[in-house]
């Protein structure tokens, strides 16, 4: 098996959160997947600040994989998602730090 995407075109993973933030510039529908950033089970807040450093050569970050938790994603994002006829590949992650709760849909 495999998964039917309409076109091979996906947003790489932590780059688009789960698509809410850039429904009002991009169709979801028309991309073969959104790929989510990655979700943990309980979510987590992330590390602590500075997350980012300017460089000479550029940008450091250590933002520590901020998420939601699989539950916002689940009772949130994918119908969202849904809603707009999207094909969704979910990027799980593990975290072993504290974790934080979500229940209100952005």
């Amino acid at each position: 098996g495999g998964l039917e995407m309409k076109t091979p075109v996906t947003v790489a993973s932590g780059t688009f959160a789960a698509g809410r933030e850039y429904g009002d510039f991009v169709d979801v529908a028309a991309l073969g997947a959104v790929t989510t950033k990655g979700v943990s089970l309980n979510g987590w807040a992330g590390n602590a600040s500075p997350r980012i450093a300017e460089t000479p050569s550029g940008m450091l970050n250590s933002i520590g994989l901020q998420n939601p938790g699989v539950a916002h994603l689940k009772e949130c994002d994918l119908p969202w998602l849904a809603g707009r006829g999207a094909t969704v590949i979910v990027r799980p992650t593990r975290t072993c730090q504290a974790t934080v709760s979500t229940s209100t849909c952005r």
